[in-house]
């Protein structure tokens, strides 16, 4: 399944931070493409995420390549920093495309109802949420993990609370592409429980070659949610599950912030 748009809901204000976002992120990849496999693969080494970097301390200033040859891969920046610059990397283009129209299609009603620096912190403390969720599985994972999915998943989290109605438009591929609709509640309901099934799976040694964060998914997701419901209890003084759509609009007139 493939979101698309989320046409009933209507926007009160430009996305910026949103568009701001997808185009930085497509900037940087426009780089990556430029790059050849090995720089591009040093690139990852030096602003991507390192767990045992992170969780121990430990500096990796040195990559062993084939045929006795080593690569500098010291990151110019504290390691710390890494946990920002990680989410403007992804490794090909199936990871960069998925995750912009995600971001696009979930993140531009998330903004407009939490504002522009307030979705900006939200989205990266989502992704330094994920991040820590990740690290915490395999401490000692050599692997750089890079891509904005862990930050993407908490905006995904803060969506399901303010928006479970809004019917998602959704490509689905079996044998062929049929275009449905489907309440975000559902679609974004059985995309954390294919992160689960996924992370269930990823534990252990397994998790030390790479692939699919699942736990940076399922963390971010986890910080959007709480952002949210935090949000919702003590500043919007609003009901955690939101009411359905009415005649007015997704939000009614009194219940708009």
């Amino acid at each position: 399944m493939f979101p698309i748009s989320d046409p009933d809901l209507s926007r009160r204000s430009t996305p910026y931070v949103n568009i701001g976002i997808i185009a930085i992120s497509g900037l940087i990849f426009f780089w990556e493409l430029v790059l050849g496999p090995t720089d591009r693969q040093l690139l990852f080494y030096k602003w991507g995420l390192i767990a045992d970097e992170l969780a121990h301390g430990h500096s990796f200033e040195v990559l062993e390549g084939p045929l006795g040859a080593s690569f500098d891969i010291k990151s110019p920046i504290p390691t710390w920093g890494t946990v920002f610059t990680s989410m403007f990397l992804h490794a090909d283009v199936l990871h960069f495309v998925f995750n912009m129209i995600f971001l696009w299609v979930f993140g531009d009603n998330v903004e407009d109802r939490l504002g522009h620096v307030k979705y900006l912190l939200f989205y990266l403390g989502a992704g330094v949420a994920a991040a820590w969720a990740q690290v915490a599985i395999n401490m000692d994972a050599q692997v750089p993990m890079i891509g904005s999915s862990g930050a993407i998943a908490g905006v995904l989290g803060g969506y399901l609370l303010m928006y479970p109605y809004s019917q998602v438009r959704t490509a689905i591929f079996f044998f062929f592409i049929t275009f449905v609709r489907i309440p975000a509640a559902w679609l974004l309901g059985f995309w954390i429980l294919l992160q689960f099934w996924g992370g269930i799976g990823d534990l252990g040694p397994s998790a030390q070659s790479g692939g699919t964060a699942y736990w940076a998914h399922i963390g971010g997701f986890a910080a959007g949610l709480l952002g949210i419901a935090g949000f919702k209890l003590l500043v919007w003084r609003d009901r955690l599950w939101p009411r359905r759509p009415s005649p007015y609009g997704f939000w009614p007139p009194d219940d708009r912030h």
